[in-house]
């Protein structure tokens, strides 16, 4: 007996097509915020840059300015590029003004409590189809997207530094976010030329889960006496093929952005592999964060910096 089964068109599941993300709005003027404005600006999409400090604004589009001059100047982008990325971009010391955004893109501190405070001013001023995403470097995406009103539209879009030349940028998944808010990020990183990995949201995503605790290592080493700040650099980069030693690279990141990815593994791990040094928490706590503040474990009051070490 031939019997015919109909389905309950009901019961099929529903495709829902990924939203087209036009307005970005991006959150941070530093140097990610910027950065990640430059390149949606040149992947043609308007783009509104907040920061509570109007002075990071200015500095925000004077070091946008320079870093596509210096594209134009080795025939990376033509000059109209260059000026019509500029005219893409706009700025604000107000929330209210991210209210016709598509996306916004969240490059505060690396700290969770300001990122909560951050989400706690943005997300009543939010269409409700906006999605949000989080460039956080090692924090749960899980839970900042629970401290929103949309963690199904809440997505970890950490990108490289320094986001115009840098070509990665890692996706991560919360357990809450849905399948549009995915394939509408993955859509934008290839429009802004980039390549997405995805990354299970464990502490530190896949990149910070390997490089840090390298940088912690090479620290170590310094403390302990293993070898001198030079020693330790030339090392990784004549032994290893490394572009830049460790601990040149920690300056060149931030000495407490090191330290709040390996606090964000040891307290998300539970693991003593990943604890600090205390010579990098001493730096730190001295105000010695690397570059931005002209002294780390090289000190930028000279050319060529020293080691301090």
């Amino acid at each position: 007996m031939n019997v015919d089964v109909k389905l309950n068109p009901s019961s099929a599941p529903m495709l829902v097509e990924p939203p087209v993300l036009g307005k970005i709005g991006i959150i941070g003027a530093g140097q990610m915020g910027n950065g990640i404005a430059h390149v949606c600006a040149l992947a043609g999409l308007p783009v509104i840059l907040l920061d509570v400090k109007p002075d990071a604004l200015g500095k925000a589009l004077a070091t946008m300015a320079r870093n596509l001059d210096r594209q134009v100047n080795r025939s990376i982008i033509s000059s109209d590029a260059r000026d019509e990325a500029l005219a893409l971009v706009s700025t604000t010391s107000d929330y209210a003004d991210l209210g016709d955004a598509d996306l916004v893109i969240e490059a505060a501190t690396e700290k969770e409590e300001v990122k909560r405070l951050v989400y706690k001013a943005l997300v009543p001023n939010l269409k409700p189809s906006c999605l949000v995403a989080s460039n956080t470097s090692s924090i749960s995406i899980t839970r900042l997207g629970a401290a929103t009103d949309r963690p199904e539209k809440f997505i970890g879009m950490h990108f490289m530094n320094p986001v115009p030349v840098m070509k990665l940028v890692e996706i991560i998944r919360g357990i809450a976010t849905d399948e549009p808010t995915f394939q509408a990020v993955q859509a934008l990183g290839q429009k802004l030329g980039k390549i997405t990995a995805v990354s299970e949201d464990f502490p530190a995503f896949i990149v910070n889960r390997i490089l840090v605790p390298m940088i912690n290592e090479a620290v170590y080493a310094l403390y302990e006496g293993v070898g001198s700040v030079s020693a330790i650099d030339t090392s990784m980069r004549l032994g290893a093929n490394h572009p830049m030693g460790p601990l040149e690279l920690a300056d060149f990141i931030g000495l407490d952005t090191c330290l709040s990815i390996m606090q964000v593994l040891y307290d998300g791990l539970s693991d003593s592999k990943y604890r600090p040094c205390p010579l990098l928490v001493k730096y730190v706590e001295a105000g010695w964060l690397g570059r931005k503040s002209g002294r780390g474990f090289y000190d930028y009051s000279q050319s060529p910096p020293r080691p301090t070490r």
